[in-house]
């Protein structure tokens, strides 16, 4: 449920007061101008809904192919900002459904309109991934512990003094031997954390809700699809991965090196360009918020199959997970 919403908790006097000025606060999601203000607050009242976020198109397609997705009879869809907000249950949990756009600017948006407009419990984000981490393999579900936004640097001077923070020596990787050269080297930073009554602070790894996360290691031998079809099945049942690292940047990575860099500097298993930005615009409104990504890719490690054709057998095994926990929500303790 919203943060807001625990108010409605309190002593019956001071929750009766706090609830209708709590209701205020949603009724005042938009502007009262807005020509869809009427709309939210209808869907408002069937609240609270659990966020579903996805990037891309093929993770869009997953959804809607599944069946899991039962949309609303009365108004199951509007439009706000550019995005369509799909709204209707999974697994008979009320549930919000968006397509964020790709990259962390688009997702950082998206989630932030969902939080500001609707009366939310959470947020469940689920896609694709490229694997840095050999034991990570196609089809494979990661549910990352720590996700970290390794796209922001700062360009380090030719013979500069060392770095305190992380850093990567383009020269390390010159062809055909390592040396200097005017690249230098570039330093990884850490990003500006704000949050609802916190002072501003640095941070670098972004955890999922705690309890979220421990609710889903329920889901660690959950059966996943093996087969994209008759013809095209992976060698092994892909599994679901709990405990490792992800990492997030505007980046798609290709590249075996920095795949290896990212690796042995971070501990990175998986790369994606939008799950920092969900857990930390969740987290800096207190919201709670969970990773679900499936490997499409080996970011540049190499093999004989095509990531495109495994794009979507690792949306449908992501979103699989994330049904999956949707349904774990609806029998925990309603503070989840």
């Amino acid at each position: 449920m919203g943060p807001g919403a625990e108010i409605c908790r309190k002593p019956p006097f001071f929750a009766l007061v706090c609830c209708f000025y709590y209701l205020l606060l949603l009724a005042s999601a938009l502007p009262v101008t807005h020509p869809l203000r009427e709309v939210v607050e209808e869907v408002n009242a069937d609240g609270p809904f659990v966020g579903v976020v996805m990037a891309y198109e093929a993770e869009e397609r997953a959804l809607f192919d599944s069946g899991f997705f039962r949309p609303r009879r009365r108004l199951p869809w509007m439009d706000l900002s550019g995005r369509r907000f799909h709204v209707g249950t999974i697994s008979d949990v009320d549930v919000i459904c968006v397509m964020s756009g790709q990259r962390r600017l688009n997702a950082g948006v998206t989630v932030q309109i969902l939080i500001d407009v609707f009366d939310l419990r959470g947020i469940v984000h689920y896609g694709t991934a490229g694997s840095s981490n050999d034991s990570l393999s196609f089809g494979d579900v990661s549910v990352p512990k720590y996700i970290a936004f390794t796209g922001s640097w700062a360009w380090m001077k030719l013979n500069s003094d060392k770095a305190e923070l992380p850093e990567l020596t383009i020269g390390a990787y010159n062809i055909p031997a390592a040396g200097k050269n005017f690249l230098s080297r570039v330093q990884f930073k850490p990003e500006e954390f704000y949050s609802v009554g916190r002072s501003m602070e640095e941070v670098f790894w972004l955890e999922p809700d705690a309890s979220w996360y421990q609710l889903a290691g329920t889901l660690r031998d959950l059966k996943l699809q093996q087969c994209e079809n008759a013809t095209y099945c992976l060698p092994e049942t892909p599994k679901v991965v709990f405990g490792h690292r992800g990492s997030t940047a505007d980046i798609f990575v290709d590249n075996a090196a920095y795949r290896d860099f990212l690796l042995n500097t971070f501990n990175v298993s998986t790369v994606d360009e939008e799950s920092a930005a969900i857990v930390m615009t969740a987290r800096s409104n207190r919201v709670p918020s969970i990773v679900f990504r499936g490997v499409s890719d080996l970011a540049g490690g190499g093999s004989t199959w095509s990531s495109t054709s495994l794009s979507s057998l690792a949306s449908i095994n992501a979103l699989t997970v994330a049904v999956e926990f949707i349904s774990l929500i609806s029998k925990a303790a309603p503070a989840l």
